[in-house]
């Protein structure tokens, strides 16, 4: 009988050891994996954007499961469709967390979806690295679990207007979208010009995933502007141009980076040529860039053609900076660990490209390169 109780007892013991392990276990990972989520649009008009971040990202990955994964941990993504639409990154930052078991978020997609996505991600303490926007909703006040790759808009739109006004321009008029990337932009731009003693000369908006610009084409016309600085999408961004010149305007037009300078190219076709852009990545046919050396060299070899490089990129880099984060983490993995070791990444190099991470600033990069589109569509530095 006391053989039979000591050997329960040890069961009993071994047992509750095996428990205690398993609920010390941070969601999203196991001995053999590390579970990371992204919602972004892989269809409709900006299915593009999601699918080219997310084609680097999992080539990167790949690459890295080759090598033998982190710390012996095998890289896991699972990827949601959004759309582009709020309510949907909502909803799949929910799914993300609570039933795919993501142990960190990356790669997400949009200034609005992104803001009413971070209530979910911060509340439930699971840190996002990299997301397509630069609105100031992500970055003041500074969100513990929300990590910027990229320059804000204040960042983009300050060097357009800067290189604007050094060219003597000063009716400068605005076409925005009707959501939170468009205001932001829209706020950027006008901090911008007002240092210049300037404000708008005329705004125009366009509806989120919307092409019906008439409104804005025939309010921003009326002006006769010298230049429009426009913080919207491709497809919306192409449509105002071509309703623009059929209304006898020629102006300088400028964008923003998410409008993604290949895929207006495509849109526009030679209607494109001399559309400036600002990037908020290293120009992606640069091979003296490292960070770029590597983009291309990869996706050369996983046998990929990058139809938006400069998405491209980007994703890469969020990947790569996530990486370096868990690297850092160490091997009893958990996401303060991990929220910790990103804001340690005082200046960290990516390769001719540096984020920049502290308890006080998650902005991560301020890099701002003011391109335009050349003949047959190049874009040009």
């Amino acid at each position: 009988m006391k053989r039979f109780r000591h050997r329960l007892a040890s069961l009993l013991m071994a047992s509750c050891a095996l428990l205690s392990g398993a609920a010390m276990a941070e969601n999203g990972v196991t001995d053999s994996t590390i579970t990371l989520g992204m919602s972004a649009p892989f269809s409709g008009p900006n299915g593009i954007y999601g699918t080219e971040m997310r084609e680097s990202i999992t080539a990167y990955f790949e690459q890295i499961n080759k090598g033998g994964g982190i710390n012996g941990r095998k890289l896991e993504l699972v990827s949601l469709d959004d759309g582009y639409e709020t309510d949907r990154a909502v909803a799949n930052t929910k799914k993300l967390i609570h039933d795919e078991k993501a142990f960190a978020l990356l790669a997400f997609y949009g200034s609005s979806p992104t803001t009413a996505a971070m209530e979910v991600f911060s509340g439930a303490k699971v840190p996002l690295v990299g997301t397509i926007s630069g609105a100031e909703t992500l970055r003041n006040p500074v969100n513990r679990y929300m990590f910027n790759v990229r320059a804000s808009y204040a960042n983009e739109t300050d060097a357009i207007v800067s290189q604007l006004a050094s060219l003597g321009l000063k009716n400068i008029a605005v076409f925005y979208q009707n959501d939170g990337f468009g205001k932001s932009g829209l706020d950027g731009v006008t901090a911008a010009l007002k240092k210049h003693g300037l404000a708008p000369s005329a705004v125009g908006t366009v509806e989120r995933n919307s092409l019906d610009v008439a409104k804005a084409v025939e309010a921003i016309s009326k002006v006769t502007p010298q230049a429009v600085i426009m913080v919207t999408l491709y497809k919306p961004t192409a449509e105002f141009v071509r309703q623009m010149r059929k209304h006898g305007q020629t102006p300088q037009f400028m964008t923003l980076s998410p409008v993604g300078a290949d895929l207006l190219v495509k849109e526009l076709g030679n209607d494109a040529r001399g559309i400036g852009i600002s990037q908020v990545m290293p120009y992606p046919w640069n091979d003296s860039n490292p960070l770029v050396r590597e983009y291309r060299k990869l996706m050369t070899t996983m046998g990929k053609q990058s139809q938006s490089p400069y998405y491209g990129v980007e994703g890469y880099a969020m990947a790569k900076v996530m990486v370096e984060g868990i690297k850092r983490a160490g091997k009893d993995l958990t996401r303060d660990k991990l929220t910790t070791a990103l804001e340690s990444m005082g200046s960290y190099d990516l390769g001719g490209y540096r984020v920049s991470y502290s308890t006080s600033d998650h902005n991560g990069s301020r890099f701002v390169d003011l391109t335009v589109i050349g003949n047959g569509g190049k874009v040009l530095r």
